[in-house]
């Protein structure tokens, strides 16, 4: 082997390492794409709409939001891998979509470390709603006349945003843990949830909450039953925790959402981005929106912490899959 052969593999490393290096100094030189795993209209795509703007000043560039829904989050998931790992293609993702989804769609071929969390966002409470019809007025109720449902042969149903998501999860947790059978209806987000809901062809949704629930709660479309909250939180006063049922006490959960980019995204880009997230988090008109939508701002981390709050939710939510037995599709 000659010189110029040994010395091709580190001339070759030098090269990408300096493309890498020309790129994420010019980055971003193109409007980037903010995909969005559900339909308009969901509380996915409030969230994305109330940053968007801000982060486009931070960066420099237009961001622009694509709604790309199905396969719970994941048909949106795969297209960012499908594209040059250079940041200006970012992905708005939960454990729903990244953690949960490979677990229950047998089809998803990626795994959660194909993605690096560059910063979190926001943590969603979780509301127990219920059509506006249904006979019951607070969560106890409700699962005394699911329970009279089931022995009658007729189980209530429960809406999700897709197999495998964090709320199929819930609802399949709730079944076990009061012993009561319901039946799975999978959506392709909130939005067509939410329908179905207030049309009465399906009786509860453990949903991501919004002000859109207060709204439809006080017109008498849903009934917002509860909040899954250890105790009644600013903003939602109105409703009851959860822990003030007598049957589902511990039945709290919550759920974030974070800004990803392929995990093979250079260094300097991720750190770029970081700085613009982190920025668009402190701008009033970002905050005032989330938290008019009820999201509790995330407080930014840095960019060291930002991998093991990734790793330890990627722990926690598989745990939960376990738990229920969640077999993959």
């Amino acid at each position: 082997m000659n010189v110029i052969q040994r010395l091709r593999p580190l001339l070759a490393g030098l090269l990408l390492a300096g493309c890498a290096a020309a790129s994420a100094q010019t980055f971003p030189n193109r409007p980037v794409t903010l995909l969005v795993p559900y339909p308009a209209g969901g509380l996915s795509d409030v969230i994305a709409r109330s940053v968007n703007n801000a982060l486009s000043r931070s960066l420099g560039q237009p961001v622009i939001v694509e709604n790309l829904g199905g396969a719970s989050g994941s048909i949106a998931a795969q297209k960012l891998l499908s594209q040059p790992a250079d940041g200006h293609v970012v992905f708005q993702g939960s454990p729903n979509e990244l953690i949960l989804a490979p677990l229950a769609i047998g089809s998803i071929k990626f795994k959660s470390e194909d993605f690096r969390l560059v910063q979190m966002i926001a943590t969603a409470q979780i509301a127990f709603v219920a059509r506006k019809d249904i006979p019951a007025n607070n969560v106890d109720e409700l699962l005394e006349h699911a329970r009279k449902a089931a022995a009658a042969g007729r189980p209530i149903t429960f809406a999700s945003v897709g197999p495998g998501s964090f709320y199929h999860l819930l609802g399949e947790h709730l079944s076990k843990v009061t012993g009561i059978p319901m039946i799975h209806i999978p959506y392709k987000g909130a939005a067509p949830a939410d329908q179905d809901l207030m049309g009465g062809q399906v009786d509860i949704f453990l949903a991501p909450y919004g002000r859109k629930y207060d709204e439809m709660h006080k017109q008498g479309r849903v009934k917002v039953l509860a909040m899954l909250n250890g105790q009644r939180l600013d903003g939602v006063k109105d409703y009851p925790a959860i822990s003030e049922s007598k049957a589902l006490k511990d039945f709290q959960f919550n759920i974030w959402t974070g800004y990803f980019v392929r995990k093979d995204t250079p260094e300097p880009v991720v750190t770029a981005l970081h700085k613009a997230i982190t920025d668009t988090l402190s701008d009033p008109a970002v905050r005032t929106q989330l938290e008019n939508n009820s999201q509790l701002v995330a407080a930014p981390l840095p960019l060291t912490a930002v991998g093991k709050a990734y790793a330890d939710g990627i722990t926690q939510f598989r745990g939960i899959a376990r738990s229920i037995n969640l077999q993959a599709q």
